[in-house]
């Protein structure tokens, strides 16, 4: 963000050019718990440079909001009941949207992070990323340019080092390659309808297409053949 000057009556001289203060960045807050957006409202207001205009619990409000209030960033979480993340991404960068999106979120698994980096996203950080951090991530998503926190940056420069998936991998959608990991940790479809904010009927629809696809007729065939084929790592001896 550059200054701009503007021309000013100084008594006894001449009209001067005089500097004008940055712009402060203005952001919108989307995520789904309360607390949480109490408390990146409260820490941004604090200091100058910042200032929120609004906030949002999901990604379809999110995007509505975007339409208004025009923010220069946007700190978006990823999974929130209502609409997720990586949709709003995607629907704000269909709709040329100027706003920045700086992705914060709890999660950082592969079937995270590469859909909402892929999706439009301007950066990528933890939560548990410390208050400096954030302040200047922001900064620089502001300037359009990328912002990844180590852990994240790690991640991808493994997938570039090692981009061919494991065999049978690219038959399975981020989704379900999701639902294959909790049916591998032994949640049942209750739970993993809570977790990945869907309904039963979905998870049962994700699990049938998982299925077909690995040429199985149950979990317990489906998570063996994963690890056999490396869709959820090293095979269990």
């Amino acid at each position: 963000m550059t200054d701009k000057t503007r021309e000013q009556d100084v008594p006894g001289l001449p009209r001067a050019c005089v500097p004008e203060p940055s712009a402060a960045i203005s952001l919108l807050i989307v995520d789904d718990h309360p607390v949480v957006r109490n408390g990146l409202r409260g820490m941004f207001e604090s200091v100058e440079g910042f200032t929120v205009l609004g906030e949002a619990d999901n990604g379809v409000a999110a995007v509505d909001l975007v339409d208004r209030v025009d923010p220069d960033v946007v700190l978006m979480d990823l999974r929130m009941p209502g609409g997720g993340g990586v949709d709003a991404i995607k629907e704000l960068a269909r709709r040329g949207a100027r706003a920045k999106v700086l992705v914060l979120t709890t999660y950082d698994t592969d079937s995270d992070t590469i859909p909402a980096i892929e999706a439009g996203a301007t950066g990528y950080l933890l939560k548990d990323a410390p208050r400096e951090e954030l302040f200047t991530a922001v900064r620089a998503a502001a300037e359009g340019r990328t912002v990844l926190s180590p852990a994240i940056a790690s991640r991808l420069v493994s997938a570039v080092r090692d981009p061919s998936p494991a065999p049978g991998s690219e038959m399975l959608s981020a989704r379900e390659r999701e639902v294959l990991t909790l049916v591998a940790k032994g949640t049942s479809n209750r739970e993993i309808a809570r977790v990945l904010f869907i309904s039963e009927a979905t998870v049962k629809t994700h699990l049938t297409h998982i299925y077909a696809k690995l040429g199985v007729s149950d979990r317990a065939a489906a998570v063996a053949v994963a690890y056999d084929r490396r869709i959820l790592g090293a095979a269990k001896e």
